[in-house]
């Protein structure tokens, strides 16, 4: 399964286009437009599933700099500010790294 299987690719491509310069990436923002926000508890575990990308059960700060690459292979790598608000923001346990459920709670806040 691919993450065009649930979200539609000119929604991923829009969610894209908004934040490519850097320092300009939103994760609810980014969640919002590519449609993710609107998707079911299941769907957003497949979708957590399909990024992450060492099958951990878990995105780390290293996996989650490549996470808009994981939506399209040419996107920017996150800087480095983008990527600590974003772990802090869905780090729902503080212990570093994001579960699916931490990042279910943090779509649908």
């Amino acid at each position: 399964m691919s993450l065009t299987d649930i979200l539609s690719p000119s929604d991923i491509a829009a969610a894209l286009r908004d934040c490519q310069a850097p320092d300009s990436f939103s994760p609810k923002k980014f969640f919002q437009i590519s449609g993710m926000s609107k998707k079911s508890s299941s769907q957003i575990k497949e979708i957590f599933r399909i990024l992450d990308n060492d099958q951990s059960g878990f995105i780390e700060e290293d996996e989650l700099k490549y996470f808009l690459q994981r939506f399209e292979c040419g996107a920017r790598v996150l800087t480095a500010s983008e990527t600590k608000t974003f772990l802090a923001t869905a780090d729902h346990d503080g212990d570093g790294k994001i579960g699916a459920e931490g990042i279910n709670l943090f779509i649908y806040r």
